[in-house]
């Protein structure tokens, strides 16, 4: 008998399957990276066990992912691990377009999608309305910038100039897993409460896994590069605009 924590933890897997193909992260029969025999790969360790993670799709089946393989899969793909294993907030860090209830919405005002929040608070925040001060939620929106899952906040320091400067602004939108990652472009990246912005590198292990991360700083005379472990908390947003001041 099959316990019922299981057939739960399996049915979010089905869920986030489901989400990870609606994004073009997952291509069934995909031979360029994206297919069943490249997911099974990841998170079973053997690409010819596809027909394993056929088995967890199908609700009829009486196999199901294990705990094990499920924290496997929050770490390939960027999954939030409470949800995965609790059932508690998104699957997707911060969904920002349900980051806060519709309660709060109004009562502050909904006039955009693009969330403002201070480096402190985007540094410490959860995926929920709790990890940021209310009264201090503020939207606003720009040409050209539409959709959810778009975050900003001032940059503080030079390490990043000439490109960014000291009170400037960049706007980030988060990718759904560390496989996303493209070297050499710029992210910020927000790991166990602290946030940088900073060119990347990925740093592999022998089976192609990225275990680390080569943060890199534009301003490389005062500020050296240093490495960064890659874990359940790590989440990258990639920047797409810069702000600055007249």
């Amino acid at each position: 008998m099959i316990r019922d924590d299981r057939l739960q933890l399996n049915d979010r897997f089905i869920k986030v399957f489901k989400m990870l193909e609606d994004r073009g992260v997952i291509v069934k029969n995909d031979r360029s990276g994206k297919g069943m025999g490249d997911f099974a790969e990841r998170i079973l360790g053997n690409r010819s066990y596809g027909h394993i993670v056929r088995a967890f799709l199908n609700p009829e089946d009486k196999r199901c992912i294990d705990y094990r393989h499920a924290k496997i899969l929050c770490k390939e793909f960027g999954i939030n691990e409470s949800f995965m294993l609790e059932g508690d907030g998104e699957p997707f860090g911060m969904e920002i377009e349900n980051f806060v209830p519709k309660d709060v919405h109004e009562a502050i005002g909904f006039k955009g999608n693009i969330l403002f929040t201070t480096t402190e608070a985007f540094a410490g925040a959860t995926i929920d309305a709790a990890g940021f001060s209310t009264e201090e939620l503020e939207y606003f929106s720009l040409p050209g910038l539409n959709g959810g899952g778009l975050v900003a906040f001032p940059i503080k320091g030079n390490s990043m100039e000439p490109i960014i400067n000291d009170g400037d602004m960049v706007i980030c939108k988060e990718v759904s897993g560390i496989h996303e990652l493209r070297d050499n472009k710029m992210y910020a990246v927000k790991n166990n409460g602290r946030v940088w912005i900073k060119f990347l590198q990925r740093i592999t292990d022998s089976k192609g896994r990225t275990t680390h991360l080569k943060l890199i700083s534009a301003n490389h005379l005062e500020h050296d590069p240093f490495i960064e472990e890659v874990n359940e908390y790590t989440r990258l947003f990639q920047v797409i605009r810069r702000i600055s001041s007249l």
